[in-house]
């Protein structure tokens, strides 16, 4: 019997997936659970359109976080921070105060946790944060550490 996953089964497939279950395992499980409807010509024409859709808008999403990439690529962020004797930082500089100065200087809102510094901030000078805008690309942003 040919299923098609409404719901992600663990050891058969994804939400969305067409797949051959057998008539006991589709009848008496995964139907009445309605983790999955039966492939009639009906229910695969709406599942292949509902694939297609969802491809575009993977695209869209990607095409946009594409655009957002080469505009951070430019931008550049000033952070002050309180310097001890020897030049060594209070504290550090982190994906936080990355996000905040970006979101204050420059109007970006980026979420903290997609922002990773490449070395530790122990001093100040230039630093490159990279920042992840979508799973598939990913930028750098120079991040300038001045003494207040």
């Amino acid at each position: 019997m040919k299923v098609i996953l409404k719901q992600d089964v663990k050891k058969l497939g994804k939400a969305g997936d067409i797949v051959e279950v057998s008539e006991g395992y589709g009848r008496n499980f995964l139907l009445p659970r309605k983790a999955a409807v039966e492939a009639t010509a009906q229910n695969l024409n709406l599942a292949k359109q509902k694939a297609g859709s969802e491809a575009r808008k993977k695209a869209m999403a990607a095409d946009e976080a594409k655009l957002m990439a080469a505009q951070l690529a430019k931008v550049e962020v000033t952070i002050k921070v309180r310097v001890g004797e020897g030049g060594k930082l209070f504290g550090s500089v982190t994906g936080k105060d990355v996000s905040e100065a970006l979101k204050k200087d420059h109007d970006i809102d980026i979420e903290k946790r997609k922002i990773t510094l490449n070395k530790e901030v122990t001093a100040p000078g230039e630093y490159e944060a990279a920042v992840k805008v979508h799973p598939e690309v990913a930028t750098k942003v120079k991040v300038h550490v001045v003494a207040e």
